[in-house]
């Protein structure tokens, strides 16, 4: 043993509304010189201020109570918890630092990112002007970023999210830290980009010889880069092994709940399996385990290739829904002061495929690939440039006025970020009930707020829920009632647009079922849009693989899994976290 960091005994409370709740409970653990700790739980879990606690960053109204936070250097350990403020200062970005979950928040939009590291190089660094240019751009070759100099020079909102978050990981690695903690770093990244992030957190920290503190979610995603796992639960450690022995011979029923979570590449389950599978939380903060094996949960889950066969053909014996016919989406580059047309970027480019009667069809591939343009050209809030959409041999490119309006109601969208998508001002049982008023369903408000309380118990939320506003909610909760304002009105037709990309593993998991749930409930037919080809794969019957705004390819979505003709297709199989 050869500890870099130890935490004894850390505690870090915040204070709401007079009452004190621990986000971190008295928890223990180290980190070792060259050796990856995986800290991995739900949101809420108390993993980000963990690493906050550790960075001394947490601001009133929270506090560390008690514990202490050992850094060994030398021969000797300093408590990070007793240092002055000018002494800590030292440490941070010196010999701790730390890449954040969501980059586009964490960089500056009003300084390019090459004077974004040029400044943590002369503040931590002492380097000069000229000097710590140079080594910025040494710094974005190591990151692998393309054309370091056109990087140096572009402002964050010019970058991709990969793009950004390698501008982070150089702005953290600057200094040469002893300590890297990485928070969430791959979180709604495509996982070809994930893959990328973590063969280059992997590399660093082997050719700088950090010790590093990787917090995520997802314990496949942990499993790619740890050597050690700490699960975290309501703030404290419920477990801690080996990747290895977490893996094969986990102990926690919460741990269980993690590892089953995710969408399984080898066969087809009706449901996943969810945390609730293996314990019982009560009202007072403690659970009840109950005594299944994954194992037994997945056995009586499984979709038989008989089952498939007999749905594909009453799916497919019918005529389709939907027909998109050699379909454009072109957006024109333009340049000089008179804002003349050079060229098109082609983001659906002679796209055609049908879809059928209560099938659920998945475009998967990368940001940038065209899918979600797709899936707005579809309902015509991006405009086609050519081609025809047909639903029910209705031509939507030509809809306008009254007839676009009536269209809308029987085909419903579901964004991917469930905040943004939900008017803060507006309470939840309002939000539901818009658009019921818009599309005049159900004569009387007392009807409708019927209705609206109705689909809430359906989603898994309470009545209590309804005059609450989507500030009150998490994350997943606020993903449900957008799924409700869609059904409400009765759609025949759902696109969902990368719904859970943002969700813990866990949630995602109790999202995706709810889909599936509603689906059969309301018997309508959809569109599954994400970058995570194992959950394309579960939740779909054909999926259609996109890239560059054209179709890769398309099939049955266990044949696309099992037998992949395109080198792309291979590309995407192979990013997604296998676990050990």
């Amino acid at each position: 043993m050869n500890p870099l960091l130890e935490i004894k005994n850390l505690t870090t409370e915040f204070e709401s509304d007079g009452a004190t709740k621990k986000a971190v409970d008295n928890i223990s653990f180290a980190i070792n010189k060259g050796e990856t700790v995986g800290l991995v739980g739900e949101s809420g879990s108390g993993k980000s201020v963990t690493a906050l606690s550790i960075m001394r960053l947490i601001s009133s109204p929270g506090k560390i109570s008690s514990g202490e936070i050992l850094f060994h250097e030398d021969g000797k350990a300093a408590n990070l918890l007793k240092l002055p403020d000018g002494e800590i200062r030292k440490y941070r970005g010196n010999k701790m630092a730390m890449v954040f979950q969501e980059p586009a928040t964490s960089l500056n939009p009003l300084f390019t990112c090459g004077e974004q590291v040029a400044e943590a190089l002369k503040v931590h660094g002492k380097a000069s002007g000229a000097k710590a240019k140079s080594q910025s751009l040494l710094l974005f070759t190591k990151v692998q970023l393309q054309n370091p100099e056109l990087i140096y020079d572009s402002y964050p909102h010019q970058l991709s999210g990969g793009q950004k978050q390698r501008v982070m990981i150089a702005m953290a690695i600057s200094c040469n830290p002893s300590l890297l903690i990485a928070d969430e770093p791959t979180t709604a990244l495509d996982v070809t980009i994930q893959k990328a992030i973590l063969d280059l957190l992997r590399q660093l920290k082997q050719e700088n010889g950090m010790g590093m503190l990787f917090i995520s979610h997802d314990l496949g995603v942990i499993s790619e880069i740890a050597d050690r796992i700490v699960v975290l639960y309501k703030g404290k450690i419920v477990e801690e092994g080996t990747v290895n022995d977490i893996f094969t011979h986990p102990k926690h029923p919460y741990t269980k709940g993690l590892l089953a979570c995710r969408p399984p590449l080898d066969k087809k389950l009706r449901v996943l399996p969810t945390i609730s599978d293996f314990m019982q939380e009560k009202s007072d903060g403690s659970f009840i385990e109950l005594p299944r094996s994954l194992d037994e949960i997945i056995n009586t889950r499984i979709v038989t290739r008989e089952e498939i066969f007999t749905r594909n053909k009453k799916i497919y014996d019918q005529s389709p829904l939907l027909q998109v016919k050699n379909l454009k989406t072109y957006f024109p580059l333009r340049k000089g002061i008179f804002g003349n047309t050079i060229g098109y970027t082609k983001a659906v480019d002679d796209v055609s495929f049908d879809v059928y009667p209560g099938e659920t069809l998945g475009l998967v591939g990368e940001s940038g690939c065209g899918k979600t343009t797709l899936g707005r050209t579809i309902i015509k809030l991006t405009k086609a440039t050519a081609g025809q959409i047909l639903f029910k041999d209705t031509d939507l490119a030509s809809l306008t006025g009254e007839p676009l309006r009536k269209m809308r109601k029987n085909i419903q969208f579901i964004f991917q970020d469930p905040y943004s998508s939900l008017n803060p001002r507006m309470t939840i049982g309002d939000a539901i009930i818009e658009p019921m008023i818009a599309h005049k369903i159900y004569p009387t408000q007392q009807e409708r707020r019927a209705k609206a309380i109705e689909l809430l118990v359906r989603i898994g939320l309470t009545e209590g829920h309804y005059d609450q506003y989507p500030h009150q909610l998490s994350v997943g909760q606020r993903q449900r009632v957008c799924i409700a304002r869609s059904i409400g009105i009765q759609p025949e037709f759902v696109i969902c647009d990368e719904p859970v990309s943002a969700l813990d593993i866990s949630v995602q998991a109790q999202v995706l079922n709810l889909l599936n749930e509603l689906k059969n409930d309301y018997n309508f037919t959809c569109i599954f849009i994400s970058h995570d080809l194992s959950v394309v794969k579960f939740m779909s019957d054909r999926m259609i693989v996109m890239n560059k705004g054209k179709i890769e390819e398309m099939g049955l979505s266990g044949e696309v899994y099992i037998n992949p003709k395109s080198a792309y297709t291979k590309k995407l199989i192979d990013a997604i976290p296998k676990g050990k």
